[in-house]
């Protein structure tokens, strides 16, 4: 016992030793004797416990906030609260068996000696280190995948919400102007550098989030409002995938462990930023699919149905910003992995780095030009990315990681103390994998795919103007229905 709270002091103290940017804590006194490092330190430099909270809950309530409602009206009211529960504290579980691994593989690293002052470890790397090239591969494949069409997601939600305020110009043309501002994202060196913005992310999802629960209540509900949720199983699990896919923001999870000056601290940060997002994401989306009921399967945005008003604008604004700070949270981690393939990840200079990573942002641009299908993509995604990323490859590659029992002994994280077995933590994961191939991943992805590809047929590529009101010499014809 002696030898191992030996070792485990020591891995803290190289982990506080050799943070990115050299973050070391006898640093922080030099810094604030001046005034002006001081406030750089307050507002730029974050690595702590509440850093990484701010940063995990702020990430996962972004544009998919305003398509819960559309999945209630999938679901229903109980699927849609006992679903949100279950894939918040599955999610939880990956997210920690994560950071087991990270913890795992820095520990290996530091006995080898093995520095890290000017390089951010990713998830493809712990895999690699711990299971081999092939795992890496894997992890890096699904990873950059979800990631990109994450930032896809963004970009298509600034589009959608910019355009309940100012409708004269059409979402394809402000797809092309957002698409210029979270370009910007480059010039923002690490997730050190996300303190100010994660924390203001938070607030404005807050914001919306309170804001769409009590518009509904007061707006009341509409006439002849039906809720016969749920009637088909396509719609069933494309909802359930897009709840899936909510508490799924575990792709950034190393990079924001890497970012902490004590990463071992991050176990269960995940988990206490999911019970906030609950407070959230259920009252909201109960709220307007009590309102509007089955309009909502034709309005994947929440804020197409609520009224006008200032208070509406400033939700559509808050949520545009948040938008660009989650592109810059989905983003950041391909520069990463982008400036590791052409050589620049030690450069220095943010301006060099900047613009090595421009060429990341571009197929995002592309590509949210061809898809602009709010919520359907977000299922899609969910079904036959989010499955692999964020839960079956955590679970087996924790299971492979300690399947020796040499490597259970020497483990770096032993089982946690509500769950001091490794059988169960087998038996656990085991569940993890079978139950998200077979519901997520077969179900989701034929539900969610189906539901894609008749939005492609009704609307085809390269939209204008996705569930956009129409032109005032058509407003009398019908409409094409689409689910």
């Amino acid at each position: 016992m002696l030898a191992q709270k030996q070792a485990e002091e020591a891995i803290v103290s190289n982990f506080s030793e050799t943070q990115h940017e050299g973050r070391e804590e006898g640093a922080k006194d030099q810094e604030e004797q001046q005034s002006v490092f001081s406030v750089k330190n307050l507002l730029w430099h974050g690595g702590s416990v509440w850093d990484a909270w701010f940063s995990c809950a702020s990430n996962q309530v972004a544009q998919v906030l305003l398509t819960l409602p559309y999945s209630f009206s999938q679901l229903g009211i109980l699927s849609g609260i006992l679903l949100q529960i279950f894939y918040g504290v599955v999610g939880s579980w990956t997210a920690y068996l994560i950071s087991v691994l990270y913890i795992e593989y820095r520990s290996r690293k530091e006995k080898e000696n093995v520095s890290f002052k000017n390089h951010v470890i990713q998830w493809f790397e712990v895999l690699d280190g711990l299971l081999g090239p092939y795992w890496k591969a894997v992890g890096l494949a699904f990873n950059c995948t979800f990631l990109l069409f994450g930032s896809v997601i963004q970009l298509i939600a600034c589009a959608s919400n910019i355009y309940y305020i100012n409708d004269r110009l059409d979402k394809r043309t402000w797809t092309y102007i957002f698409g210029a501002c979270c370009a910007t994202t480059v010039f923002i060196p690490s997730f050190h550098n996300y303190r100010l913005w994660s924390f203001l992310g938070l607030g404005m999802t807050t914001y919306t989030a309170w804001y769409m629960a009590i518009a509904a209540i007061v707006h009341g509900q509409v006439g002849d409002v039906q809720h016969t949720a749920p009637t088909k199983l396509v719609l069933y699990f494309t909802g359930a995938t897009n709840i899936l896919y909510t508490f799924g923001g575990h792709a950034v999870t190393v990079e924001i462990m890497h970012a902490m000056w004590k990463p071992q601290k991050f176990k269960y940060i995940y988990l206490f930023a999911t019970l906030y997002v609950f407070t959230l994401t259920i009252p909201s989306a109960t709220a307007v699919y009590w309102a509007f009921g089955d309009e909502l399967l034709e309005h994947s945005n929440a804020f197409s149905l609520l009224p006008k008003t200032a208070w509406r604008d400033a939700a559509v604004i808050l949520m545009l910003i948040h938008q660009f700070i989650t592109f810059g949270f989905a983003c950041t981690p391909l520069y990463f992995v982008w400036e590791k393939v052409i050589g620049m990840h030690d450069t220095k200079s943010i301006c060099l780095r900047a613009l090595a990573r421009l060429p990341v942002v571009i197929p995002i641009w592309f590509l949210a030009i061809i898809f602009p299908f709010f919520g359907p993509i977000n299922s899609a995604v969910g079904a036959l990315l989010v499955s692999f990323t964020v839960y079956i490859i955590p679970s087996m590659a924790h299971m492979l990681t300690y399947r020796k029992a040499s490597a259970r002994q020497n483990a770096a994280e032993k089982p946690p103390f509500f769950l001091p077995s490794w059988t169960a933590m087998y038996v656990i994961n085991t569940f993890i994998v079978v139950w998200v191939f077979v519901v997520g991943f077969g179900f989701g992805g034929w539900a969610s795919m189906t539901n894609f590809v008749r939005q492609v047929d009704t609307f085809g590529l390269f939209a204008k103007c996705y569930q956009c009101k129409p032109p005032p010499a058509a407003a009398g014809a019908a409409s094409i229905p689409h689910h």
